[in-house]
């Protein structure tokens, strides 16, 4: 329990002030003091027109979320590679098998997502 003291330190340390920050913003902040002409838009002092932001594609959510998922990929793959001497010498071939079957899950899924169309822009 020694060794997580320190974490749990931070924690309290981290929320206190979190919450301390929040608390002080309210107390002396401007933002219960407002009206309808300082809450609306401001555009270089001209009246709003239009919608207030631009509809995107869902196709940009989907490349984004595609983005994710393979960066994440990536971040695993970097201690594994550091380790795979060691581990090697520890436990067999079985950490090449392991990686190579998160590797093959990940690419059937790019594969599949290729097939969809869903890095496709044209449509």
């Amino acid at each position: 329990m020694q060794q997580y003291l320190p974490i749990l330190i931070q924690v309290v340390v981290a929320v206190v002030f979190a919450a301390s920050a929040l608390l002080i913003s309210v107390l002396l902040g401007k933002s219960a003091r407002g009206g309808a002409t300082k809450d609306s838009a401001y555009e270089c002092g001209m009246i709003p027109q239009g919608e207030v932001q631009p509809r995107f594609s869902v196709k940009f959510y989907l490349v984004a979320m595609l983005f994710i998922l393979f960066d994440i990929e990536i971040v695993f793959m970097y201690p594994w590679a550091v380790v795979y001497r060691d581990f090697l010498v520890k436990h067999g071939a079985s950490i090449f098998w392991s990686m190579l079957s998160f590797a093959s899950v990940l690419t059937v899924g790019y594969v599949y997502a290729i097939l969809k169309g869903a890095l496709d822009w044209k449509k």
